[in-house]
């Protein structure tokens, strides 16, 4: 009798355990950004933009981003990049992507979000991390104007980094604002844990 009971409590034990287990959520992927002005670690919030982070992710695997620029800087808002070359010329992207902006997340400082022209489901390469809370950015409603950009991800280590981006000296170049008189190089960018 007692035998059994143990191994009644033993099999309950074990069951409860692998359940635990189960229900622990997988750690998030990170990637390291190294850039001319040094690295930026940010974490990939797959659970609120699946869509967004594997399209993010295709592009890392590529190695796309490796040798592109911060091309708009604008102080007190935002850096962009991972689309243009030094010598200001677009790269081929894949097929833009639905946008993910209605899943929560917040155009808050130290977040990463797609950018995209005025049509809703535009965004393929590029991106911007966010240098201060620009709630405005942030999905309001289902209208084009309303919409929002979507987040998906945020710096988790090098907003340092990103502030000294954020502080270059911008000028016109090739007929766009914003760019950075010296070219901000992204050197590479790579998958450092998670998933």
């Amino acid at each position: 009798m007692t035998r059994q009971f143990l191994l009644t409590l033993f099999v309950a034990g074990s069951f409860l355990a692998g359940l635990a287990i189960a229900q622990t959520p997988a750690a998030a992927t990170k990637v390291l950004m190294k850039t001319s002005k040094g690295d930026i670690t940010i974490e990939l919030n797959a659970a609120k933009a699946p869509g967004t982070v594997k399209n993010f992710l295709s592009y890392v695997k590529d190695k796309y981003f490796d040798g592109t620029i911060f091309h708009r800087v604008i102080a007190n808002f935002m850096i962009q990049g991972g689309g243009m070359t030094a010598e200001m010329s677009e790269k081929l992207s894949k097929p833009p992507i639905k946008n993910e902006a209605g899943n929560g997340l917040k155009n808050a400082r130290g977040t990463i979000a797609m950018a995209r022209t005025g049509t809703v489901d535009s965004a393929t390469c590029q991106f911007f991390i966010n240098l201060k809370d620009n709630g405005f950015l942030d999905h309001k409603g289902d209208t084009p104007d309303g919409f929002g950009y979507c987040v998906f991800g945020k710096v988790v280590a090098g907003m340092d980094v990103v502030d000294a981006i954020a502080k270059v000296k911008t000028g016109t170049k090739h007929g766009l604002q914003d760019v950075p008189l010296e070219p901000i190089t992204i050197i590479s960018v790579q998958v450092i844990g998670g998933k």
